[in-house]
């Protein structure tokens, strides 16, 4: 399971990396101890022209997602909509259905980091990046021995602000349609499905304001 997936804004007057590191230096006062790396990405995938037809109907955007926590795994995730989880293979099949679904290859966006492990807790911190640049950073924090995510809760936000301090974030909005049922990787990639096209959005400078 994996619980919480929160982006964490740049500390006042430094940099991506800077903040990252003040982050994983607080993880590691606290006795969190490094236990190799991880990689998330995500590219996106929308509609072919062709498909859509004179309906004016609105193409979909679906997004293919991997985790290194699932290396056999391929995650593809419709907006608003169901979590197919495929394996690996599915990337394939992707390339040959490219006359409904194109690749957006300027979207692709990845969180690349350092797993820490602090008693029952697996804390990785990751610099999102979209292209050459870093574009943010996200912080997931997982309590290894619960599967069912509102038991657990409170004991995950008390841990988050001891490292995360006011930027700890709410209740996601995945928790709040299952309740009591057991937490699936599905749900972790939902968010950070939408972290990403948080920090995507915020990438994205007002036409107007271009002079």
């Amino acid at each position: 399971p994996g619980y919480s997936v929160a982006q964490v804004p740049v500390a006042e007057g430094k940099s991506v990396q800077q903040t990252v590191e003040l982050l994983t230096r607080k993880l590691e006062l606290l006795g969190a101890e490094k236990q190799g790396t991880f990689c998330v990405d995500c590219e996106t995938y929308h509609t072919a022209a062709s498909t859509i037809g004179s309906q004016g109907q609105t193409g979909k955007l679906m997004y293919v997602m991997h985790n290194s926590e699932y290396p056999l795994s391929c995650f593809a995730l419709f907006e608003n909509g169901p979590c197919l989880i495929a394996d690996a293979n599915f990337d394939i099949l992707m390339v040959k259905l490219k006359g409904f679904f194109q690749n957006a290859k300027a979207n692709k966006i990845e969180s690349r980091g350092t797993r820490y492990q602090y008693c029952d807790f697996l804390v990785k911190v990751g610099t999102v990046t979209m292209g050459p640049s870093a574009r943010g950073i996200s912080v997931e924090v997982e309590y290894c021995p619960c599967v069912i995510a509102n038991d657990c809760w409170n004991l995950l936000m008390e841990f988050m602000q001891s490292f995360m301090g006011n930027h700890t974030p709410g209740i996601p909005s995945v928790f709040g349609t299952k309740h009591d049922s057991i937490y699936s990787p599905a749900d972790t990639m939902v968010q950070y499905m939408e972290l990403f096209n948080k920090i995507r959005k915020q990438q994205q400078v007002p036409v107007a304001g271009i002079r």
